[in-house]
């Protein structure tokens, strides 16, 4: 079973690949995230159409480490959120989701 979750954004105009470079599998959130147990990956999905929507996928073993990554992590977590705040117009929470 893996714990999924699941984002929609829109960059910020004119920095699109500032966008994927941060919130991609190499990204400095893929990064963070890795400093905790539990993380298996970022999975960055670019639209297909112009006005579309990208997507993240984060990958945990179990919705329990993602929860205590925010709790280990959590400061270091809105800290990064501020910082990269200008990447992005629009940002959403799609969902949590449990794969088998």
């Amino acid at each position: 079973m893996t714990h999924a979750r699941l984002w929609k954004f829109r960059p910020a105009d004119g920095r699109a690949e500032d966008f994927a470079a941060a919130y991609g599998s190499a990204g400095v959130w893929a990064q963070l995230f890795g400093s905790a147990a539990g993380y298996r990956g970022t999975q960055l999905l670019r639209p297909a159409e112009d006005d579309g929507w990208w997507l993240t996928i984060d990958r945990w073993v179990t919705k329990q480490d993602f929860e205590a990554f925010q709790d280990q992590f959590g400061e270091e977590y809105r800290a990064l959120d501020a910082e990269l705040e200008s990447l992005c117009c629009e940002e959403q929470l799609v969902g949590t989701f449990e794969e088998d």
